[in-house]
């Protein structure tokens, strides 16, 4: 997959191509769908498959403290789009020049003029350009002018239900894994880089590795049964928690905390994917932490319990 991050990237030769644009946060099943219409219209039409997508994502910059949490980071929906076998992704920065930019403008200017786009792929609630004043209707409009066409897809279901990033977010909020996955075609998982944290797991008994969550405000919280792939070591279970640890400190921080169990090696650095397997409780702030010891030791019998259930 070649990835063009930005506008200034795009080259005369990524003219002429058949595109999708969307968040396509977590890159779920529905997502799925459209990617495979358009590498199909593509290979017909003997032209490039593109997906186009935004960073941040245009909520994000507009009301960042309503956005909803993501299902995936950026690098995970760049390596999942991949795994779509899409030819090409462009990532648009949004920000006040696209805000600004009349529905019309973007068009011509990065669609046709820039891009060259022959076939593009929207939802029919699909809106976009300066106070969301483009649509589908306007893009069919201006396709029928300017060369291109425009074409939606059924809603895809699962269960009489439409599968999309705000379904998947409430399934994982009620810990209803089941759900997710049925609806993403993999399991849930945050991927991300093994770092340094304030080692008070081990001090306690239970190390942990601490995930670099950057900007990510992850779709769960609580305590969970993991499996964790990715390490040198090969796959290993354990128990994770997300939150911001209001025992330790209180603040408004995500971490992902994964200790392994009956395993102890140095992680550090390693690129794991930390996959959530069942929930066991909600995040608490514990009185002291002899409490809070005595509370992990719990979870990690919980945790032992739904992994050898699960073997049987």
């Amino acid at each position: 997959m070649r990835l063009i991050r930005g506008l200034h990237n795009v080259k005369s030769s990524d003219r002429g191509c058949v595109a999708t644009i969307g968040n396509f946060d977590g890159v779920h099943l529905g997502h799925a769908q459209v990617i495979t219409a358009v590498k199909q219209r593509a290979e017909a039409l003997g032209l490039p498959s593109l997906a186009i997508t935004f960073e941040p994502t245009p909520i994000e910059y507009f009301a960042p403290d309503k956005a909803p949490a993501r299902l995936t980071r950026l690098a995970e929906k760049l390596h999942l789009l991949e795994a779509q076998q899409i030819d090409r992704t462009l990532i648009l920065r949004f920000n006040q020049f696209l805000a600004t930019q009349p529905a019309e403008e973007f068009v011509k200017q990065l669609l046709v003029e820039q891009l060259g786009v022959k076939h593009l792929y929207v939802g029919d609630d699909f809106c976009f350009g300066h106070q969301r004043k483009g649509n589908f209707a306007l893009l069919q409009q201006m396709g029928e002018a300017l060369g291109f066409a425009v074409e939606s897809l059924p809603t895809f279901e699962i269960d009489a239900e439409r599968v999309s990033s705000t379904r998947i977010r409430g399934a994982l909020l009620a810990g209803d894994f089941n759900q997710a996955e049925k609806c993403l075609g993999r399991d849930y998982r945050i991927t991300g880089r093994v770092g340094h944290g304030d080692k008070r797991g081990r001090q306690i008994g239970f190390p942990t590795m601490n995930i670099q969550l950057g900007r990510l405000h992850p779709s769960v919280r609580g305590v969970f049964a993991v499996r964790i792939d990715g390490l040198e070591q090969g796959p290993q279970n354990g128990v994770a928690n997300v939150g911001n640890r209001p025992t330790v400190e209180g603040d408004d921080r995500f971490t992902l905390e994964v200790h392994a169990l009956d395993f102890n090696a140095n992680t550090y650095g390693q690129r794991v994917s930390v996959h959530f397997m069942q929930r066991i409780r909600d995040e608490k702030k514990f009185e002291s932490f002899e409490a809070l010891t005595t509370q992990i030791q719990k979870d990690v019998e919980t945790a032992r319990d739904f992994f050898k259930q699960a073997q049987q």
